[in-house]
């Protein structure tokens, strides 16, 4: 029996075969190759004015360390408008909630940071960190060691650049 397959599918079949063998090498990729060392880092006691001024156009989120650059929290562009959306219609109206809507010069980085961030440590392949994202949700995850020092961070945009480069 011949199977009889035009020459067009057949590069199309011998591509995909190609492309679900690098997808399956990407999963074993070391997050430390992929992820970026050059991040924001603010403190905890930084203004939120300091942390807006310092975030660029690449940057999409900024990690809190302490002096030694052990992780403290992690805010992400999301966090932050979160920070300035308004209450909704009929929320019940509390101190703490009042004070999260009183933006002034005093507010600190510590007053919107998420103090316990998922994170994925820095031997850690693509595939779990790829899993890791997919369950819960986040696009950017901080890089640490076993005493909670930040390295970098993953974000998807370095997996997907990733996956460009190995599918071409």
């Amino acid at each position: 029996m011949c199977i009889v397959v035009g020459k067009r599918r057949h590069l199309q079949m011998q591509r995909k075969k190609e492309l679900s063998h690098n997808i399956r090498y990407i999963s074993k990729v070391p997050v430390r190759i992929v992820m970026d060392r050059e991040f924001l880092k603010v403190h905890p006691e930084d203004s939120l004015i300091t942390l807006i001024e310092n975030l660029r156009e690449e940057e999409t989120s900024a990690v809190v360390v302490d002096d030694e650059g052990r992780l403290l929290g992690f805010i992400t562009m999301k966090d932050l408008l979160h920070f300035f959306s308004p209450p909704r219609r009929y929320s019940i109206v509390g101190l703490g909630l009042l004070k999260k809507y009183t933006l002034n010069r005093a507010s600190r980085v510590e007053d919107i940071m998420v103090t316990k961030p998922i994170t994925i440590h820095i031997s850690d392949n693509l595939g779990h960190a790829i899993k890791l994202m997919i369950e819960t949700g986040k696009h950017h995850l901080p890089v640490v060691d076993d005493e909670r020092k930040v390295h970098g961070i993953l974000e998807v945009k370095d997996i997907i650049r990733l996956i460009r480069i190995v599918s071409l």
